[in-house]
């Protein structure tokens, strides 16, 4: 969607230009034949747009055979990758000085600051980003139906298994664990779970000291753990993806397409629970709290942001400075989570600094480990920036910071600092040390009597339908268009920029290029270059063409995987003879400029066996999703930075040749890639498409209307479900 109330400045224009990843994605070349996409979404013929094919001018020449083709080494650009491991890359480089730099725009609006009237504006325009980075919330609220399901007794307190609809037929299961001690009123605490495949259970231990401490705790599982798998085989027993993060990186996506975020429907179940809360008399309304670690340390920042009902947030390794997130999640922690990666959440200045910012004046602790994978160091600096608010304005005692030294989880430490800080702002004694908890299995502590939502209630609505019902609504709203998103404030305006050699130096609003040497296949030449768009960004191109013979004009020839390799000489080399130019180009972070690694998620079986290839563009975690999500961040979707990629070929293209400038170029894309020549054409009318008019195309729409479970994690465009007809 178009950010209406974004406001970027000149300073942040300049610097995407100057950075202009060009976040193309690398493609391997079929020219002239689109391979029919392994997608079950397609386009129907009437949406089909109106393309060219490469017989419309006579019988072509016989093709070569592979035998004919040049080396491989005629089609590498770069030096050969090495063992395969960890690599910063020029788009991971990209990537991260861009969201620095957005982060320091971000400091400078704060800065602006004056008085307590000044935050309380920021406070308020922080708020309504997060919320419409997450699809708004729904506007009614609906019957709780809240029904008990058994409990269980403990020594100081007991568990009440609960089960309530947050929207009417989605089902929640929560334990309530409910203190003993005599008190007829309780203060209250929410415990979001974090990612665990048993959910709410994991926290059992927490939840315990809690209760044991005096506070009525609720505990809810996440849509996509525990007992509220959304993809479970009844047969089976078992989800068609892991508990962990899987489902959540298939039903974010999807949530992306519609113009929400899967967040949009964790923290109304959290809401919900508070509701639910209020509805008892046990419970003192004035006292309710969050804590929460990992993915529960996010719903709880991010649902104290939104409901103001809670008093006191403390999140658990969680807080960090989005940017050193953007650099080092490939390697420290690759697992997908949609919902944390909210579009817009650095771009738009807010990071979590900004989450903690709508907190203000409550009381806050910021919990962290000293190595966890969310850097220690951006909980450290996030604090300092909040927190020197609440000193100026005269509540330093409200915010806390707490570390141990661990990795990622809520340390023992860390939860006795935490307690002891919920007790000074709910009233209660000042106690020390932690008691014992009584260890209970999965099964003691199941809702349903399956231990599945789907299986006990087969009538539910899934998450899946609510995302379509959703995504149908928000289309009727949307005016839209991809050309007008494309053309936002972030569009580069790659046609204005000027073409050079480059001399070690990309300055902004410039295209440098190199040549890195030639070679000849009979009377074909193939030149290979890098381009340099940024600072950082390096995109292998290879142009074949023979002297003085190319009367048709030139072709840009991608796929999803790669340039043109000797695999396809014998097109490449038809294209030649039937007096085309071709060029041929990696995609930022795709082809050559890949990182040579595959990610350690726990979303993906056996990563380190399967197909390199297969595992580097995997939609549920792979190095490329990372990619993705990192672009989301930063504000200009990787699919439009494709896009850009073509744009600056082009540009290339034309100041190889000094017959183009008035020629229209043609687009031969193969297999995936055919969805990104037909979407970039709706923004450059004049490029022909030479591919077979029956190529199927991804349809956006039908994806998010049909639940379609995995699809290229590259073609993920933020409200693309959503646009006009027109650009569908």
């Amino acid at each position: 969607m178009i950010n209406r109330n974004r406001r970027v400045s000149s300073a942040l224009l300049q610097l995407r230009e100057e950075l202009q990843v060009n976040c193309s994605m690398g493609v391997r070349l079929v020219c002239g034949v689109a391979v029919a996409m392994m997608c079950a979404a397609t386009a129907t013929a009437q949406d089909q747009p109106k393309v060219r094919q490469l017989t419309d001018h006579g019988p072509l020449p016989p093709a070569a055979s592979r035998e004919d083709a040049p080396p491989a080494e005629a089609f590498r650009v770069l030096s050969p990758a090495g063992a395969e491991g960890p690599q910063v890359t020029p788009y991971l480089l990209y990537q991260t000085a861009l969201a620095w730099n957005e982060d320091e725009l971000r400091r400078d609006r704060w800065s602006k600051v004056r008085n307590e009237a000044d935050l309380l504006r920021l406070r308020a325009e922080l708020r309504e980003s997060l919320l419409g980075m997450i699809g708004g919330l729904p506007t009614e609220k609906t019957d709780l139906h809240a029904t008990m399901a058994g409990t269980i007794s403990v020594t100081g307190f007991h568990i009440e298994k609960l089960i309530y609809q947050s929207l009417s037929g989605f089902y929640v299961t929560a334990l309530v664990y409910v203190p003993e001690n005599g008190d007829k009123v309780h203060p209250a605490i929410l415990v979001p779970a974090g990612h665990a495949a048993n959910g709410k259970d994991h926290y059992e231990a927490l939840c315990q000291r809690l209760a044991l401490r005096g506070y009525l705790v609720i505990s809810w599982g996440p849509v996509g753990q525990g007992e509220r798998s959304q993809f479970w085989d009844a047969k089976a027993k078992k989800s068609r993806y892991n508990l962990i993060c899987g489902e959540h990186a298939v039903m974010g996506n999807l949530a992306y397409l519609a113009g929400a975020n899967l967040a949009r429907w964790e923290i109304w179940d959290g809401m919900r629970a508070v509701d639910y809360l209020l509805t008892r008399s046990d419970v003192d309304g004035e006292r309710i709290s969050i804590t929460g670690t990992s993915g529960g340390g996010f719903q709880a920042a991010l649902l104290g942001a939104l409901d103001e009902r809670i008093k006191v947030v403390i999140p658990s390794c969680y807080i960090t400075a989005l940017p050193m997130r953007v650099e080092n999640r490939i390697f420290a922690d690759s697992d997908s989570d949609p919902e944390q990666d909210l579009f817009g959440l650095i771009s738009k200045g807010v990071d979590n600094a900004g989450i903690l910012l709508t907190l203000y004046p409550r009381a806050v602790m910021v919990a962290a480990a000293t190595l966890d994978f969310f850097p220690v160091q951006g909980a450290h600096s996030s604090y300092s920036e909040v927190s020197s608010f609440y000193k100026r304005f005269g509540h330093d005692d409200r915010i806390e910071f707490v570390e141990s030294y661990n990795r990622h989880e809520y340390s023992l430490s860390n939860q006795e600092a935490a307690m002891h800080f919920l007790d000074r702002f709910n009233g209660m004694p000042v106690r020390y040390g932690l008691p014992p908890v009584t260890q209970f299995s999965d099964a003691d502590l199941r809702v349903t009597r399956s231990g599945q939502v789907s299986v006990d209630y087969p009538e539910s609505q899934t998450l899946l339908q609510l995302i379509a019902a959703f995504s149908a609504e928000a289309s009727h709203r949307s005016r839209n268009t991809l050309v007008e998103l494309y053309r936002s404030e972030q569009d580069p305006d790659i046609a204005s920029w000027t073409v050079g050699r480059y001399a070690g130096f990309s300055p902004a609003r410039e295209l440098r290029w190199e040549a890195r040497g030639s070679s000849a296949a009979g009377a074909v030449q193939i030149d290979r270059y890098v381009l340099h768009p940024s600072t950082y960004l390096e995109m292998p191109l290879l142009y074949f063409h023979r002297e003085g013979s190319h009367r048709r004009g030139a072709i840009l020839c991608f796929s999803l995987d790669g340039k043109a390799s000797e695999k396809e000489w014998p097109q490449i080399s038809r294209l030649i003879s039937e007096g085309y130019e071709v060029f041929s180009f990696d995609f930022r972070g795709l082809g050559e400029s890949r990182m040579n690694v595959r990610v350690d998620s726990s979303d993906v079986s056996s990563p380190a066996q399967g197909n390199f290839e297969e595992a580097y563009v995997n939609p549920l975690g792979s190095v490329l999703a990372d990619y993705v999500y990192n672009s989301l961040l930063t504000g200009r979707p990787y699919f439009l930075q494709l896009m850009d990629d073509l744009k600056i070929a082009e540009l290339f293209a034309r100041d190889r040749d000094p017959h183009l400038p008035g020629q229209a170029l043609a687009l031969a894309a193969s297999g995936e890639a055919y969805t990104l020549a037909i979407r970039f054409q709706e923004v450059d009318p004049q490029v022909t498409i030479l591919t077979p008019a029956s190529a199927p195309i991804l349809d956006w729409s039908r994806l998010a209307a049909q639940g379609q479970e995995q699809w290229p994690i590259a073609l993920l465009m933020p409200s693309g479900a959503t646009l006009e007809a027109e650009s569908k």
